[in-house]
């Protein structure tokens, strides 16, 4: 099957999975006035969604964490494993740590609280697609010292140092650590945006990982550890 073309250069396709209607409308509404994001199918549930992946294309799917078929978390990750190059953006009241984990172990690169303003809410979408990951801003102080807790916890199936990469990979993993978006990373090394998103796709299928927060958990643990040896 052929993938869709996009409807243009700098166009981000949304596929919406929202059973209310009212927030289906107006999120469509507010989505559909910028003329660099376009809500390319609407989804009701799981089950829609993985019908509407194939046909629409997205790169960006917006999840309701609180669907009424099935749970937010398995939501996410039968989205992500019938199309991993999809960003999956996570709409919630105000999840808790423990949740967040659960959906970035999931596949979930961002996150939106349904009280964020319309202008925050427009720029997570905007930047979850260009590959960077948000989180909502009240947890961002503590969440990825609990993303390195976790996954000291519950082990990622490859550690760092049991997985050989390249010299520029390793510079990649601790600019990702530090926070640094694909654009940031090109500009500190010299390289073009595409360059960096290739080195992290590698680095990610090298990993067994799915998401730059599981890689940046998994680094600072690789350097908690690094540090406690010496």
């Amino acid at each position: 099957m052929t993938e869709p073309v996009e409807s243009g250069p700098s166009v981000v396709r949304i596929l919406l999975v929202e059973d209310n209607r009212l927030l289906r409308e107006g999120i469509v509404a507010i989505l559909d006035q910028e003329p660099d994001l376009e809500v390319v199918a609407i989804a009701e549930d799981t089950g829609a969604a993985l019908l509407r992946l194939g046909e629409a294309g997205p790169r960006v799917v917006l999840v309701d964490a609180g669907l009424a078929d099935q749970d937010g978390h398995c939501a996410v990750e039968c989205i992500k494993k019938a199309r991993p190059l999809a960003r999956v953006v996570v709409m919630d009241l105000m999840p808790v740590p423990e949740d967040i984990v659960e959906f970035v172990r999931q596949g979930a690169s961002g996150f939106v609280v349904k009280s964020a303003t319309v202008a925050d809410f427009v720029q997570t979408v905007r930047w979850v697609a260009e590959g960077r990951d948000v989180l909502p801003p009240a947890l961002t102080g503590t969440l990825l010292s609990h993303l390195a807790r976790h996954a000291a916890d519950h082990p990622a199936p490859r550690s760092i140092g049991s997985v050989r990469l390249t010299k520029r990979e390793r510079e990649v993993v601790a600019l990702v650590a530090d926070g640094n978006s694909n654009k940031e990373i090109a500009k500190r090394l010299h390289l073009s945006t595409h360059t960096v998103k290739s080195h992290v796709r590698n680095i990610l299928e090298k990993l067994a990982l799915h998401s730059r927060l599981q890689l940046a958990a998994v680094a600072l643990k690789a350097d908690h550890s690094g540090r406690e040896a010496e």
